[in-house]
């Protein structure tokens, strides 16, 4: 998993540098660049590319490649530290979806737990003056469907092989961001193509050692290190890209941490003593 944070984290500092490019051509090169590991892995393997249950596989690329483009953008107007903590309150709408869609239950102490995440974006955005309102809508509505993402994903389950999911994924962006390029396309120089490309690579191999990590080891014990992709785009942000973060700033990252968890330190107990 701390492998898997250093690719993300590589990923978001590419993609901070490379803001000069719009964020449907930052998605096209991030998914092309994975595109080329998930097909030829399937071809490799030999399994199916297009997998068997096409429509749920289909609406999670389309959730995905929407999160992902809404996300690119948003990276444009907030400090790649911010922009990353607030894409992790995903899993709070995620939780509110799973109630209406997946029947599941939400205890109360849970909603105190999600109270606490999203009093961490208050004062994100009200004590750092680098966060523009744009931003900030967009790197929400990126997390509100990265939340309908874990819930496709959740329905689906065992039944896909994981990386016929993530390639359903990198396709439909690859496409997307294609398409949306044509009205924004700046040609890269060569330095910049490998760098544009380099996004799909640290993107791809993040992805892969987090599903690793996740097949060896415990969930409570895996994933709280996921939550050190802040620490490291912060530092990040700081050491190379010339950003800043005040006292404020990093208290409302630490609250939205802070509450995702103890979600999930209150989960992992719970069904315990069940």
């Amino acid at each position: 998993m701390v492998l898997s944070t250093i690719a993300f984290t590589g990923m978001n500092g590419l993609l901070k540098y490379l803001t000069v490019y719009s964020g449907p051509q930052l998605v096209f090169f991030r998914s092309a660049g994975s595109l080329v590991f998930t097909f030829g892995f399937l071809l490799y393997k030999g399994i199916p590319v297009l997998g068997t249950h096409r429509k749920l596989l289909v609406i999670r690329g389309l959730l995905g490649a929407s999160s992902m483009l809404l996300f690119f953008i948003a990276v444009h107007f907030i400090p790649i530290g911010s922009a990353v903590a607030l894409r992790y309150v995903a899993p709070i709408f995620a939780a509110i979806f799973a109630i209406f869609l997946l029947k599941e239950k939400i205890r109360p102490i849970q909603w105190l737990f999600f109270m606490l995440s999203f009093m961490g974006v208050f004062v994100l955005k009200g004590f750092d003056g680098n966060i523009r309102p744009i931003g900030l809508i967009l790197v929400l509505l990126a997390a509100v469907f990265s939340g309908l993402v874990f819930v496709v994903i959740r329905k689906i389950g065992e039944r896909e092989h994981p990386v016929v999911i993530v390639n359903y994924f990198m396709c439909i962006a690859t496409v997307i961001g294609g398409v949306l390029s044509i009205f924004s396309w700046k040609t890269p120089n060569l330095m910049d193509l490998l760098l544009l490309l380099g996004l799909g690579v640290f993107g791809f191999f993040g992805q892969l050692f987090m599903t690793k990590a996740f097949q060896m080891g415990e969930t409570n014990i895996i994933a709280p290190i996921k939550y050190i992709e802040v620490l490291f785009s912060i530092l990040v942000g700081i050491g190379f890209l010339g950003e800043s973060y005040s006292i404020f700033s990093v208290l409302g990252m630490l609250m939205i941490i802070g509450g995702l968890l103890l979600n999930l330190w209150y989960k992992q107990r719970y069904h315990k003593v069940v």
